[in-house]
């Protein structure tokens, strides 16, 4: 298998396990509505990137982001017992503001739709 496939399989493996850990056995009361957006595993699989949306305020944000960072142990404990891999890559779990950006954007673009359709009317009128 290349290192490319690898690298690929093990970020959807982990995506896999992290959301079914953070779904069914966190117990963490900091922990909101988050979800895994992307896993970025580095070529030598010894490190991960977690990114994380979160759905809340800032706040609940903040506290899932620290729960999160406070499990990392735990969930790297459940997920190498999972995979059978030699190596379980360590985790870093980082905030993905991506689909808030997108909400946004939407939410601007249907603002200049609706304006560009105001001042149609008020010409044609």
């Amino acid at each position: 298998m290349s290192k490319e496939k690898r690298v690929r399989r093990m970020s959807q493996l982990l995506k896999e396990e992290i959301s079914q850990i953070m779904l069914k056995e966190m117990k963490d009361p900091r922990i909101g509505f988050a979800s895994i957006t992307k896993i970025d595993v580095s070529n030598d699989l010894k490190h991960a990137k977690v990114m994380v949306s979160v759905y809340g305020s800032e706040q609940e944000k903040k506290e899932t982001m620290e729960g999160l960072r406070k499990a990392k142990k735990f969930i790297r404990k459940l997920v190498g017992e999972r995979l059978t891999t030699y190596h379980t890559p360590e985790l870093i779990f980082r905030y993905d503001n991506s689909i808030e950006q997108g909400v946004h954007i939407s939410k601007l673009i249907d603002e200049v739709i609706k304006e560009d359709e105001k001042r149609k009317n008020e010409i044609e009128e």
